[in-house]
């Protein structure tokens, strides 16, 4: 059999060997994406916002993790203490969303389905709070108030968002 050189080519990319799925199974694959999960950006914009964000933000991170740094107005509630605390910390109407130290951990993950499977309604913050601390939003520690200057790697310098 004689391959074409646009058979040879995607043979040979890595990018390609698997080629990408439809438009409807990408559509359907990234809505359900988002449905799933939310930036440290939106979060942000939408805590700093007037009024009422209409989710919760709940760190589950151990209380040393918590001491280290955390999100203003977080609730913090770890992952092993959510079977027999969320019904008293949270309210089953309101959006949780959960994030833990970064992208490296699925704590945030863990903590997303133990709620799931308490029947809130649930997102997962993308980049927990190493992008959190990394875009340059405040942050809470056992020493009080802290905010260190946007990493240009993952914020923009001089701007209010990315644009994306």
């Amino acid at each position: 059999m004689v391959m074409t050189s646009y058979s040879t080519a995607l043979a040979a990319n890595p990018v390609l060997r698997v080629p990408p799925a439809s438009p409807a199974a990408a559509a359907g694959y990234f809505g359900a994406s988002l449905a799933f999960h939310a930036d440290v950006s939106d979060v942000a914009s939408a805590l700093a916002a007037d009024g009422d964000p209409g989710f919760v933000v709940l760190d589950s991170r151990s209380t040393a993790s918590w001491d280290q740094g955390h999100i203003p107005g977080a609730v913090h509630l770890p992952t092993a203490l959510i079977p027999e605390q969320a019904a008293a910390l949270l309210d089953p109407a309101v959006p949780v969303v959960t994030y833990c130290w970064g992208p490296g951990c699925n704590g945030a993950t863990r903590a997303a389905l133990a709620l799931a499977q308490l029947g809130f309604q649930v997102k997962e913050m993308l980049g927990g709070f190493e992008y959190w601390v990394r875009e340059g939003f405040a942050y809470e520690s056992w020493e009080g108030g802290e905010q260190r200057a946007a990493d240009p790697l993952t914020a923009p310098v001089d701007a209010a968002d990315c644009g994306c």
